[in-house]
């Protein structure tokens, strides 16, 4: 069964390969992508399931055991993010079948889109920190190639800034390991915390520390390091936007997630304070571009520094509530940062344009997609019993408890103006007299709204059943809560 930890990426990675040589076939290719999407999501639910059951599974690549060899590694939380990653994947490719356009599906769309999932679901899997590094580099390479595609204006001015960014943090990322490695003297991820417990608190592990914060903080786009986001995310098409929205920015927040509770927690007085005093300050800055702008891809990408910051103020608690509910927020903002942006795609085909100003009276005509993002917007803004509320709470009062009053009182706020922030896109653009648009004709809406639909059902369901999915969110929060329980199962001790 431990075979099942490296379908996620097998998977993806034959698709694309299979794709390359069908290019010209569109059918061919839509056909095969969301066959392969929909194996993911059943292989990652069986994974999932299995790791629930037996506890964490390790796979020894070439049979090398751990820690001289390649270890892929799932527990529960790489499991859950792995199947949410499916999901949206899935969503994704059905959404463009009638969205991306024929042209950029004949230019290797569906290819690069599974190469990029080898990327997101190998940094998920990966128990080795130089491989971490190898599967951010698949996934920044898919990127680039997604967010250029279309060859429009905005997107080849903003992939200039995308690409730059992300070589300058590549680099910062070779750098980090190797200091990392002339320090433990190993590569594994599980065998560097006990390296690292065995050095006791070095000022060298904080330098690291701070380093890798800088490294992943640029991917996850933390303050001050999120600069680059606001305009390279605007410039992709509606499916583009979601992928990268619901999962690149994550990947990073993932990497502090575990680097930060597996390894660098022995000087939690300033490593830990530091990463809380940057997210406070990134949920302030997210919290503002999404109140100032009237653009609606803005507003949505803003509210995901602000999801940024949130998530991780509950790791920088460090309690075990703080990250079972940073964890329950992660997997929620995933998924409706994806369903919020397919929606803002349907209203951008609708209307022609993101200007809110320029948009009125959609719910006239288009009921569905207006109640469907209502909820999303609801859910986004931890409205209960929908999907946000739980995590927020659970990060709030373990931040309470911590001693932490700004912080807490800060995530708690946002709430409200996240709220504000996307209910100015409900009413302005589906309230209000009823406008034609010239887009409109020909734009086939009940297609595209089945996707988000979906997504947005799931965050009702995941909201409802809260009490359900708390054993397996908690399993996950416990092994990030006691690093020796991972460590365990990866080196067999």
């Amino acid at each position: 069964m431990n075979n099942l930890i490296i379908l996620p990426i097998l998977i993806p990675l034959i698709t694309g390969v299979i794709l390359i040589f069908f290019t010209k076939n569109v059918l061919a290719q839509r056909w095969v992508s969301a066959i392969s999407s929909f194996s993911g999501i059943i292989a990652a639910s069986l994974l999932a399931s299995h790791v629930y059951k037996n506890g964490i599974q390790t796979m020894d690549v070439s049979n090398w055991e751990a820690p001289y060899g390649i270890t892929l590694v799932s527990d529960m939380l790489s499991a859950l993010l792995v199947l949410t990653t499916s999901i949206i994947a899935f969503a994704s490719v059905i959404y463009s079948f009638k969205s991306i356009g024929v042209e950029r599906e004949k230019f290797y769309y569906y290819p690069v889109v599974n190469f990029l999932l080898v990327g997101v679901n190998g940094a998920f899997t990966t128990g080795d920190i130089f491989n971490l590094f190898v599967f951010f580099e698949v996934m920044l390479m898919s990127s680039y190639v997604l967010l250029v595609l279309g060859g429009t204006k905005i997107q080849l001015r903003e992939s200039i800034k995308y690409i730059l960014v992300n070589v300058i943090s590549s680099a910062l990322f070779v750098i980090a390991v190797a200091y990392l490695y002339s320090v433990v003297g190993t590569l594994n991820m599980a065998h560097i915390s006990v390296r690292i417990s065995e050095l006791g608190n070095l000022g060298i592990i904080t330098v690291i520390a701070v380093l890798f914060l800088i490294v992943f903080g640029l991917k996850g786009a933390i303050f001050p390091l999120y600069f680059w986001l606001p305009g390279s995310y605007y410039a992709p098409p509606a499916p583009v936007m979601a992928l990268f929205g619901a999962l690149l920015t994550k990947v990073g927040v993932y990497s502090i997630t575990r680097t930060y509770s597996l390894f660098f927690y022995h000087d939690a007085g300033y490593t830990h304070q530091l990463l809380q005093i940057l997210a406070i300050l990134t949920i302030i800055a997210g919290v503002i571009g999404a109140i100032a702008y009237s653009d609606i891809k803005k507003i949505i990408i803003y509210n995901i520094i602000v999801a940024v910051g949130v998530i991780l103020f509950g790791v920088s608690v460090l309690t075990q509530e703080s990250l079972t509910g940073a964890i329950f927020y992660l997997i929620h903002d995933m998924n409706i940062k994806a369903a919020l942006f397919l929606l803002i795609g349907i209203i951008i085909r609708i209307t022609g344009t993101s200007d809110l100003n320029k948009i009125s009276g959609l719910l006239h005509r288009y009921p569905r997609l207006g109640w469907t993002f209502f909820i999303a917007a609801l859910a986004l803004a931890g409205i209960p019993p929908l999907s946000g509320f739980a995590g927020k709470l659970m990060i709030v009062r373990s931040g309470f408890e911590a001693g932490s009053y700004f912080g807490a009182f800060t995530v708690l706020m946002s709430s409200l103006f996240v709220l504000f922030s996307v209910m100015k896109i409900f009413i302005k653009g589906f309230w209000g007299s009823e406008r034609a648009f010239k887009s409109e004709q020909g734009a086939p809406v009940k297609w595209l709204l089945a996707a988000p639909a979906l997504l947005t059902a799931f965050a009702v369901l995941y909201g409802i059943g809260t009490d359900a999915i708390y054993p397996v969110i908690s399993m996950a929060a416990e092994t990030l809560a006691n690093p020796e329980i991972y460590i365990d199962a990866v080196l067999k001790e």
